[in-house]
């Protein structure tokens, strides 16, 4: 920890990254706690409230590993975990890092195909899920010859096609020795859209967790203060709801509120910061303007937050300006994706926050801006922002992809894919990205599944996916179709496109805005000019 006090300028001088040879999360995690140290508060489906210790999720994740390694699972072996924010879903990431196996998260919003492709990329061996996202799994198990293990969680788990969690952990013994792996040993998969094609796997090293604390201490203004409350609504799927909040939290041993929002509900949040008085979070911009869309809060009910941080899409002055008057605090933004999260924040109790600036770079972090090939451009001049590659946060490589890890790469540079500038005192200020991913309420997405899942609609000639302006989630989807000649354009037929992406990739990543066209801008290689589409879109009035 950066001690109170020490200037922003002398802690970038000073700072110096442990390098550990050995290191595994799932120990730092759970096992360096004292074991009725209270780790979690889950609110359940039926308005109940159970508290895990830090031992129970020990005990758990043992059973759960042991049960694992009876079915044939071993270290690199992938898991991928299909949940929601719950105890399970963290006994499955603890028992998988302890195993020294690969950890897969999944987004309960994924459809079919969505599903499908990341098992299969992944190579997954063993899925764990709940009875609510069964159906979708059994739809493609058939497709994919890897998963060997399906354990399923919830009442009725029976069947001959899959395990029963608690069946198989009440047979399981609660020791297990924890794999004694390397800090470069891979123990994280993560998923994140690129801008053509299917999405790209980012895969991480148990080393992926010291990089995430020194600069969410700073972000949250020195925390942790004695035992504060952490939580945050950002499904523990995404790669922020998991290193900017919950394993944050428990490396330090402080506890974390577990909430399934079937659909976030404003004043149900205000009503959990009371309830189980939250100290610290990590909420989303969406998630914020949502929130302010109620009407003094203050008058119904007691919270009492000393930090908030948030990431994901840029903050303008007046959410910021709301945040001041409703938590008493400024809220901290900060920057960075899937391959290299949090390079920059905002710490305002720390520095300055300037109007327009996603931040500086976070402790012991170098961040610049650079050209294509990774030269360092001038102070105030435009270009790619990019993140140092020998720095813990940053991802191996992208799994089974050794062509787009090349790409991703320029020197000693990881290239971000977005645009900006720098001046001279370190703040960068994003402009624009340079591809196309679509940042749509926190999630960064890509056009070509959604063209790809789009194109197998009977209906679709050719599809071009853009994003485009969106007051409440910062953009949406929008989806220009070319539709066969013999088809009509109807109000129904948007409606029937959008709600077939949704059911086969995620609920997040469907068109809310549908077009018709004539025929959409090509290049002289046929590729659909997406720069063409966001003008069309921008030349005329939208009524979709």
């Amino acid at each position: 920890m950066i001690p109170r006090g020490v200037p922003y300028e002398e802690a970038m001088r000073r700072f110096r990254w442990p390098r550990p040879e050995r290191f595994n999360m799932g120990r730092a995690l759970c096992e360096r706690h004292p074991a009725e140290a209270l780790a979690l508060i889950v609110e359940q489906a039926d308005g109940g409230v159970r508290h895990w210790t830090f031992g129970q999720l020990l005990r758990a994740s043992s059973r759960l590993a042991n049960a694992l390694a009876n079915e044939g699972i071993h270290k690199g072996d992938r898991i991928g975990v299909f949940l929601s924010q719950s105890a399970e879903l963290t006994i499955c990431h603890l028992a998988g890092y302890r195993m020294g196996a690969i950890v897969l998260p999944l987004f309960t919003l994924f459809g079919e195909e969505a599903l499908e492709y990341r098992l299969a990329n992944a190579g997954a061996s063993a899925l764990i899920t709940d009875m609510s996202q069964l159906a979708k799994v059994l739809a493609v198990r058939d497709r994919l010859p890897h998963l060997k293990t399906l354990i399923v969680i919830g009442a009725g788990a029976h069947g001959a096609a899959f395990l029963d969690w608690h069946r198989l952990l009440e047979r399981a013994s609660d020791h297990f020795a924890t794999v004694d792996t390397l800090a470069e040993d891979p123990a994280l998969l993560i998923y994140t859209s690129g801008t053509t094609g299917q999405p790209k796997g980012a895969l991480h090293a148990h080393r992926v967790l010291i990089g995430s604390i020194p600069p969410v201490e700073q972000w949250l203004d020195h925390w942790p203060q004695g035992n504060e409350v952490m939580w945050t609504p950002a499904e523990w799927a995404w790669i922020a709801g998991l290193f900017d909040a919950l394993f944050p939290a428990w490396f330090y041993g402080t506890p974390v509120v577990a909430h399934r929002f079937a659909k976030f509900d404003p004043e149900r949040a205000f009503a959990l910061l009371e309830r189980h008085k939250i100290g610290v979070a990590f909420i989303p911009p969406t998630a914020l303007k949502m929130m302010r869309q109620v009407s003094n809060p203050r008058q119904h009910w007691q919270y009492d937050l000393r930090a908030v941080s948030t990431g994901g899409e840029a903050m303008g002055e007046e959410l910021l300006s709301w945040g001041r008057e409703t938590f008493g605090t400024t809220i901290s933004e900060g920057y960075g994706q899937t391959e290299m999260n949090l390079m920059l924040l905002n710490a305002p109790d720390w520095f300055e926050v300037r109007p327009g600036s996603c931040g500086r770079p976070c402790p012991g972090r170098k961040v610049a801006i650079v050209d294509g090939q990774g030269h360092i451009l001038p102070t105030g001049t435009e270009g790619q922002i990019a993140g140092w590659r020998d720095d813990p946060i940053v991802m191996l490589e992208y799994w089974r992809n050794p062509e787009g890890t090349r790409a991703k790469f320029a020197g000693h540079w990881l290239l971000t894919g977005d645009l900006g500038r720098m001046d001279g005192d370190g703040y960068v200020y994003f402009k624009s990205r340079d591809d196309d991913v679509i940042t749509s309420a926190g999630y960064r997405i890509g056009p070509g599944e959604i063209e790809e899942c789009l194109m197998k609609h009977p209906a679709v000639a050719m599809v071009g996916v853009v994003g485009v302006p969106d007051r409440l989630r910062t953009e949406i989807v929008k989806a220009f179709v070319q539709l066969r000649p013999e088809i009509a354009g109807t109000d129904a037929l948007k409606a029937d496109l959008a709600d077939f992406v949704k059911t086969r990739l995620a609920a997040h990543e469907y068109p809310r805005a549908v077009e018709f066209v004539a025929e959409l801008p090509l290049t002289t290689t046929g590729k659909i000019m997406r720069r063409a589409l966001r003008r069309l879109h921008d030349a005329k009035p939208q009524t979709d």
